[in-house]
């Protein structure tokens, strides 16, 4: 009887080796090859579930925005029943920040495929973000664009800053807390 194969479990495995690479040596350092040795599987298997890098990468990708979705989902049920907006944003933002060692590796790895859409705009995650900022425009005062990217650009910086070592977990909370604090208090 032939062995079944479980192949959206393989692509998963492949994908979280090549996270693996990426978050410790750089995406420069993420190929066939090395994916495969940190899968511990043949290069082969590897391009039989992507023929190109990019395949891998987009694959990957939405690896980490499945993590993050259910970080976030899982914060915003710890609220309860009809939270108030400011919660909802601040357990949100909080659930997206690097502050363990399982949300920085994912951050880490964000990272490097900001950097990477940067020079493949076929890949870039212009529609995630246009809904997150819409999501966040809903959520605030007046609904205003411009606040919403303002907060969603601080959150990528303090994400940049823990992964980075120059702010501590409770230094991007307070600086979290004081932006919302100054869209709440409008």
């Amino acid at each position: 009887m032939p062995k079944k194969v479980d192949h959206a479990e393989r692509r998963r495995l492949i994908a979280d080796a090549l996270m693996r690479v990426a978050a410790e040596q750089g995406l420069e350092a993420v190929s066939l090859r090395h994916v495969a040795a940190a899968a511990d599987v043949s290069a082969g298997m590897v391009q039989h579930y992507f023929r190109t890098k990019d395949e891998m990468m987009t694959f990957a990708l939405s690896v980490v925005q499945e993590r993050s979705r259910r970080r976030v989902e899982a914060a915003m049920a710890r609220l309860g029943d009809d939270p108030a907006p400011r919660d909802l944003l601040r357990a949100m933002v909080v659930a997206l920040l690097p502050l363990d060692e399982p949300s920085r590796e994912d951050g880490r790895v964000a990272l490097a495929f900001l950097a990477y859409t940067a020079v493949r705009p076929q890949t870039a995650l212009r529609s995630e973000t246009q809904q997150m900022v819409g999501f966040i425009e809903s959520l605030l005062p007046g609904g205003k664009s411009g606040d919403a990217a303002a907060l969603l650009a601080l959150m990528e910086g303090l994400g940049l800053y823990l992964l980075g070592g120059q702010y501590t977990p409770e230094q991007a909370l307070a600086a979290l807390d004081a932006q919302l604090d100054r869209l709440f208090s409008a």
